[in-house]
């Protein structure tokens, strides 16, 4: 039996179906807002993974070219390996459902969003992260609350509640958040240099603007879920781990104030094999659960002394950000470089410059994209002293590519007086907490090394979070450690001016609209320290671009002469190119780019494409060539691929019986121009040059 819900989203309608598709998932459910329907199944194995200490969820985001009216690329014309967009859909699904799950549930679990139709205006991972919740909720997977989400522009200092992709163009601010009953569990986007207190302002915003959705998904679940299934929660032994806590602790305590990173985590594994030999005999064949009170005990302690000492594991404050150092210009034949050290996290980050010719073309779902501002980022595995098969960018590196992609592109300034695109690469040499933010810190640094014209520096920070009930730490420039036993994730970029990106990802219920305001401030004074540290290295742009770096130079035509810069087949640009070793590029305003890291071949490139475009003057005296001679004249090419012709009356002032007497083809004769005709035909004469001399140019 089909059953439809409709309920007002932002003054649109949003329609559930349930019963209609994929009846066999355990849960499935479509979506259609405007002309977009999204498929959303969630399915889970039989069984428990074995010893998983982790829960097994996987979370795909899959867009059909069919939905578009589209066939793709290619010569299988099937859809294949993930883009990147959906990589980054797929991880905006996964990271608000993973805390959601019974706790000791460990069976295979996979959702599915695929997206059978689209439109130009409306947000189809929107959509597929709430079918996600609705899909998981009516089935008898242990899903455990029902979660929303919503996108949230700013126009004209107005808050909207999922603004069309038309509105978002004009909004100062773009944010996806999510949440549930307890409060919001992630947040991804950016902004214009929006103040903190509009990103509070907004975050109030998207929690009241979910309710709706919430209340929906309550009475879907209720008219259509089915029981949840039984989970046991893991067992504990109370004496094996009051044991391992007595034997453990004085140790653990010790191991966890050795400040190096490696050193602390290699003395923290030997304590571990320690206490798993010593309680062996007591605790026959049951290291594994040695093992796992060790680690609830590791988790606990630390906790416990952030809370009730205010010190971390290397002895800081929650205040207090790591030593940092920066050095630009270090790679000598690179456009821009930057060596970004905070702490135990390094970034590499080099910035390159290209023409419109290296511009990412994308074949989007909805038509052609093109970015010519470009971050790659690369998490070898020596940054965490691991020997393991060096593969392509994971999900990991393209979402942190991505926001710090995000949150440096708001500085730079592309466009009519920098034609240039860019490219950053990011490759993290160690790592012990937020490396994307240590790689938009780097960016910034790279791109003033390079040249590049930027509004400001812009720096990134990693907020955490420690909170049993009452009690809670927020926690600046989180250490790895902090990440994995925090309650929260709260990476924060911005420059002086405001914040350019946020991402935000809890791992308990929710937490209040204090704690999050909190957190956003104590994120600026960081950020704005980590400024003033970056300001040390270089403080703006240098005065030019480096001397690797190819020069555009731009010049204007007139539209209709575009075709004689590019001549038939591309005749005169090849040429152009083949002559001088420059790229050109021209668009259909008149705008030609001429690219060279040779400025002389530029100038020659320049000169070539303006006698390819100019018009004859009247009364101008041009130095031509003879291209071909006619019983009534001959006709002079006067520049390139434009010539005239000179009447035979006009070659001398005697009488000429024989144009072929007095000239050859392939001569160079001296000759002004006399008229141009409105079909444009030119007029040209010899006799009137006599005794005139070319002007010098």
């Amino acid at each position: 039996m089909v059953k439809k819900y409709e309920i007002d989203f932002a003054g649109r309608p949003l329609t559930i179906e349930i019963g209609k598709m994929a009846r066999q998932a355990h849960g499935s459910c479509t979506l259609t807002y405007g002309d977009a329907v999204v498929l959303v199944t969630a399915c889970r194995g039989n069984d428990p993974v074995p010893n998983a200490d982790f829960m097994p969820l996987t979370v795909n985001y899959v867009e059909m070219n069919y939905a578009a009216g589209k066939i793709p690329g290619g010569f299988f014309k099937r859809e294949g390996r993930s883009s990147e967009r959906e990589v980054l859909c797929s991880r905006l699904i996964d990271r608000p459902l993973r805390p959601v799950f019974e706790d000791g549930y460990a069976i295979e679990t996979q959702v599915i969003a695929t997206v059978i139709s689209v439109d130009s205006e409306n947000d189809p991972e929107l959509m597929a992260l709430v079918g996600a919740s609705i899909a998981l909720g009516i089935s008898d997977i242990p899903f455990l609350k029902p979660l929303a989400a919503v996108r949230v522009g700013r126009i004209d200092g107005k808050l909207v509640c999922n603004p069309t992709k038309t509105e978002q163009l004009e909004s100062e601010i773009d944010l996806l958040v999510a949440g549930g009953d307890d409060g919001i569990v992630m947040v991804e986007g950016g902004a214009d240099f929006a103040s903190e207190e509009v990103l509070v302002e907004a975050l109030a915003f998207a929690e009241e603007s979910m309710k709706p959705v919430l209340d929906e998904q309550r009475k879907i679940i209720a008219e259509c879920g089915e029981e949840k299934m039984q989970v046991s929660p893991p067992e504990v032994d109370e004496a094996l781990a009051a044991k391992v806590k007595e034997v453990a602790t004085d140790r653990l305590v010790e191991a966890l104030a050795v400040p190096d990173k490696i050193k602390r985590y290699a003395k923290l594994d030997a304590v571990k094999k320690e206490i798993v030999a010593e309680l062996l005999p007591e605790f026959e064949e049951r290291d594994r659960e040695i093992k796992d009170a060790y680690g609830t005990l590791k988790y606990n302690v630390m906790r416990e002394a952030v809370l009730s000492t205010k010190v971390r594991v290397d002895g800081r404050d929650p205040l207090t950000v790591r030593d940092i150092t920066s050095e630009v210009g270090l790679l000598p034949r690179t456009h821009g470089s930057a060596l970004f050290t905070r702490g135990e996290t390094q970034a590499l980050v080099v910035a390159t410059l290209g023409t419109s010719d290296d511009e990412q073309r994308i074949d989007a779902l909805t038509g052609w994209e093109y970015k010519n501002f470009i971050l790659h980022y690369n998490f070898p595995p020596y940054s965490v002293g691991e020997a393991r098969f060096l593969r392509g960018p994971g999900r990991r590196e393209v979402g942190h590519g991505a926001l710090a992609e995000r949150a440096v592109k708001k500085i730079v300034q592309n466009g009519e007086d920098f034609p240039y695109t860019v490219r950053i690469v990011s490759d993290i040499l160690e790592s012990n907490g937020s490396s994307s933010m240590a790689s938009v810190c780097g960016a910034s640094l790279a791109l003033m090394d390079a040249g590049v014209p930027v509004k400001d520096h812009v720096a990134g920070i990693a907020m955490g979070l420690i909170k049993e009930g009452d009690r809670y730490v927020v926690l600046s420039d989180i250490l790895g450690d902090e990440d994995h036993i925090g309650d929260m994730d709260f990476k924060v970029a911005g420059t002086k001016e405001g914040v350019t990106a946020l991402q935000m990802d809890i791992k308990i219920g929710g937490i209040t609209a204090e704690i999050l305001k909190e957190a956003l401030f104590q994120a600026k004074d960081g950020r704005l320290h980590i400024l003033g540290e970056m300001e040390k290295a270089i403080t703006s742009s240098r005065g030019e671009i480096s001397e690797f770096a190819p020069r555009i130079i731009s010049i204007m035509v007139n539209p209709e002469r575009i075709k004689d810069v590019i001549g038939p087949g591309g005749k005169n640009i090849k040429s152009i190119v083949q002559q001088t070793g420059v790229k050109i590029d021209v668009d259909d305003t008149g705008k030609v780019n001429i690219a060279s890291s040779d400025e002389d071949a530029a100038k020659k490139a320049i000169a070539i494409v303006k006698s390819l475009t100019q018009d004859a003057e009247i009364d101008k005296l041009y130095m031509g060539t003879v291209k071909k001679i006619m019983d009534f004249g001959a006709f002079v090419e006067i520049f390139p691929g434009t010539d005239g012709l000179v009447h035979i009356s006009q070659i001398a002032e005697e009488r000429v019986e024989n144009v072929r007497d007095v000239l050859k083809e392939g001569e160079e004769v001296l000759v002004k121009c006399l008229e141009v005709d409105r079909s444009g035909k030119i007029r040209l004469s010899i006799k009137a040059a006599l005794g005139e001399t070319l002007p010098e140019d």
